[in-house]
């Protein structure tokens, strides 16, 4: 057996009296503060108001639970639902027994972002360049809730890195796996860095940004995906269409629409940016040069 092996977690969950820490719920939490306060700094480097994007962050992560919780049982609805199902129906808002999709999460979270952003007369493209990096960072956090969990783990390895999972996880005695989940949460952590220097090195305005996060996350969790063994969509096996899982196909679809949306936005000036709205022009104190910094 390889000496550097990645033992799995002996528990995911602790009691403090009868209330229960679940190492899963942790890493979430951590991810999105870390992210809301990169964003935070951010926002306020562009001239932007100190906490807005606290304040816009509340719906946006209710909104995001709702999306990915709703995405995962919708694509894996024969694990709770249907006479194959291995889970009662009412399980299905267990979110701590794992199952949330950062498409889902991302889709409605930014309904819940362009809504406090409509309210405050703020751009949703603004908003959206500045948060991309801490999106990235905290899935590379919260993804550590998935190695508490033992789930989100590839095929077998011989590789000196491979992962233990237990027999009540689906693993086999003796044998490793891919720790996918650590390859993702290294591909976003590299893929938040790659995002501030871009933005940094480039004028990436007009939600560019956000759009080439998409790009660089869907690419890295196309190849991932191919590598995992857990079933998604279905009871013992994953779902799959023309020998791709529908993670693979979401994104295919999403890595496409992140390169259309920086080929229509390619020829955009910076005069043209309404969209870098940071500081609403009704404020009294808005300086002219701050709308738009």
């Amino acid at each position: 057996m390889s000496l550097a092996l990645i033992p799995s977690p002996s528990q995911g969950v602790w009691y403090l009296g009868f209330v229960p820490i679940r190492a899963y719920a942790l890493c979430f939490i951590l991810g999105i503060g870390f992210g809301i306060w990169l964003s935070e700094r951010r926002w306020r480097d562009r001239g932007g108001e100190k906490g807005v994007i606290g304040d816009i962050a509340v719906p946006g992560v209710i909104f995001g639970l709702i999306g990915a919780r709703l995405y995962h049982v919708i694509t894996d609805w024969q694990t709770y639902f249907g006479p194959r199902a291995v889970k009662e129906p009412y399980r299905a808002l267990f979110i701590w027994e794992g199952g949330l999709s950062i498409w889902g999460a991302v889709a409605l979270g930014g309904v819940g972002v362009w809504l406090a952003c409509r309210r405050r007369g703020l751009s949703l493209g603004a908003v959206a360049d500045t948060v991309a990096p801490g999106i990235a960072f905290g899935q590379a956090i919260a993804r550590w809730g998935n190695w508490f969990n033992q789930e989100l783990y590839g095929g077998p390895t011989t590789l000196p890195w491979g992962l233990e999972i237990d027999q009540a996880h689906g693993g086999e005695p003796g044998v490793l796996y891919h720790p996918t989940f650590l390859y993702e949460s290294l591909w976003d952590a590299a893929l938040g860095f790659g995002l501030i220097l871009a933005g940094r090195r480039f004028t990436l305005r007009h939600g560019r940004l956000f759009a080439l996060y998409v790009a660089g996350y869907t690419l890295g969790r196309f190849w991932i995906e191919g590598l995992r063994i857990d079933p998604v969509g279905g009871v013992d096996h994953a779902v799959t269409l023309l020998g791709l899982r529908i993670n693979q196909w979401t994104s295919i679809v999403l890595f496409i629409g992140a390169l259309v949306h920086l080929w229509v936005t390619r020829g955009k000036g910076e005069d043209e940016d309404t969209g870098r709205i940071v500081v609403p022009a009704s404020r009294d104190d808005a300086s002219p040069g701050e709308n738009g910094r």
